[in-house]
């Protein structure tokens, strides 16, 4: 299935407030191109801080009502938005294929994953039920209920337009909240085709907004005083600084970062499985997701077995574009994000990797102007290296080699990011040994991309998240509500007088 005939126009995207698609009140725009041709497909309007204060204002106006709401009520809206979804889940993903450049079917797993964080939210009433303690002490009772924050807002990237704000809104949404979604100005259609889904599905006008924009728009929700949290997902840098400004300006806020995500193959790995996780989970997406494996980890003898299998299928991945059945790859997202990513590649080469398989020449035939790389192989990485120590987001794959398990450890703990890793392995106490002892918030065992399930929760450690909880699950639950204790007693059962003393519990 196509993208919708809307879609496939040249008007200018815009924002979704009160119920209402807007142009906005500026005039700055921002070029959305097609990544597998390089030609600009239409514009996206810049959100100014006006824009802002409308959609938090529509939220704000919004959230008493949707608050007030019964749980049953607003999983309704959910299950009716689930079942939309699912109806054209294959529009979302030619959309996200037309703007990021990922290939179709990696886009409908994107949307299908995004759709399971919207069944998890379908259970809100019986993730909402608070704990009850009779008789706590003499004719007291006591419980916990959770209840929503008011206005939050969601920043996401670029490399996940649907599955990213499904990460935040739909749990944001079940518990009570009113949000503001921030996409990325590079993919933003998938946003606008939610939020009128959502409409469709009968959620109440200003419950759920959409502000394109950058960096300005951004701050400007930092620093509203109407907006209560915000949730991000980006680079480290910038996952810091909005942690930074969030915290400064009282709001709560879960902000995650980037991630050099190691996968270890230990010498009695079924190789044959082992290269086939290397390979699809480093240039999946073209490299592009926070949970792609850009370091192996080849200890003992493995290298051996895997370097010239795993160079002979880097060659042969095919590079195409998206909607293209045989294509294993799309291009990178823009022109920017492609040279960044040859800068990357020959610092590498400056600084002494091998590099096995090159993709800075890659071209692909009709499609000239498209912004092309191909799967980027280097051998003999170190840690002193900055293609091994930063991020690249890209095709590029670092093999690292390692005399035993517990370097291969060390080597993963050590690194200032803890996003996502992996161990391959036949030996059940080495996997339970590396699944304990290792300093990342996601752990895969003969899975090289471990992302959780959506009632799981999705989050990394050290360098790779900033606040105290994961999105979605359970973790998402307690993020966007905060917790009320009620102490009750009867008249009946009040003892006479006043009380100075600090009670207890007798």
């Amino acid at each position: 299935m196509g993208a919708p005939d809307s879609f496939n126009s040249t008007a200018t995207v815009g924002h979704f407030i009160a119920g209402r698609a807007t142009s906005g009140a500026g005039a700055h725009v921002q070029a959305i191109y097609n990544p597998a041709t390089g030609a600009v497909a239409r514009e996206v309007a810049l959100g100014e801080r006006a824009d802002v204060d409308n959609a938090v204002a529509a939220a704000h106006a919004a959230f008493p009502a949707w608050a007030q709401t019964s749980p049953l009520r607003r999983a309704r809206v959910m299950f009716r938005f689930l079942e939309l979804m699912n109806k054209h889940r294959d529009a979302l993903a030619a959309m996200i294929s037309a703007e990021h450049g990922k290939v179709f079917s990696d886009a409908q797993g994107e949307v299908t994953r995004g759709i399971e964080i919207v069944e998890f939210a379908c259970g809100i009433p019986q993730l909402l039920k608070g704990d009850y303690t009779e008789q706590v002490g003499t004719g007291i009772d006591n419980w916990t209920m959770r209840q929503p924050l008011g206005v939050v807002a969601g920043v996401t990237p670029f490399n996940f337009p649907c599955m990213v704000p499904c990460w935040m809104y739909p749990v944001a949404l079940a518990t009570g909240n009113t949000f503001i979604l921030k996409p990325s100005p590079l993919d933003p259609s998938p946003s606008l085709l939610m939020a009128d889904l959502l409409r469709q599905a009968g959620l109440p006008d200003g419950v759920f907004n959409v502000v394109q924009g950058d960096r300005s728009a951004v701050e400007a929700l930092l620093e509203h005083p109407d907006v209560k949290a915000v949730s991000f997902v980006g680079s480290t840098p910038v996952a810091h600084h909005i942690a930074q400004e969030a915290a400064r300006h009282g709001k709560r806020v879960q902000a995650l970062g980037g991630a050099k995500n190691h996968m270890v193959v230990m010498p009695d790995a079924d190789i044959e499985q082992s290269i086939d996780a290397l390979i699809g989970s480093a240039f999946g997406s073209a490299g592009e997701r926070c949970m792609a494996i850009s370091v192996a980890v080849l200890v003992g003898d493995a290298g051996k077995a895997i370097m010239p299998r795993l160079i002979e299928r880097t060659r042969a991945l095919k590079v195409g574009d998206g909607m293209s059945a045989d294509a294993e790859m799309g291009p990178i997202v823009t022109a920017a994000a492609r040279t960044r990513i040859a800068d990357c590649i020959a610092a590498g080469v400056r600084e002494g990797a091998d590099l096995l398989v090159d993709g800075r020449s890659l071209q692909v035939p009709g499609y000239d102007g498209g912004f092309w790389m191909g799967g980027t192989l280097f051998d003999n990485v170190t840690p002193a290296m900055s293609i091994y120590r930063e991020e690249v987001f890209g095709p590029v794959l670092c093999c690292v080699h390692v005399p035993d398990f517990a370097a291969a450890l060390d080597l993963v703990n050590t690194h200032a990011y803890g996003n996502g890793t992996a161990c391959f392995t036949r030996d059940g106490h080495i996997a339970r040994e590396f699944a304990r002892r290792v300093q990342a918030g996601m752990v895969g065992i003969n899975v090289p991309i471990p992302v959780p399930m959506a009632w799981h929760g999705f989050g990394g450690w050290k360098a790779s998240l900033f606040g105290d909880m994961h999105t979605y699950g359970e973790e998402g639950v307690r993020f966007y509500t905060k917790q009320k204790s009620v102490m009750q007693r009867w008249p009946e059962s009040t003892p006479k007088g006043a009380e100075f003393a600090m009670p207890t519990s007798k």
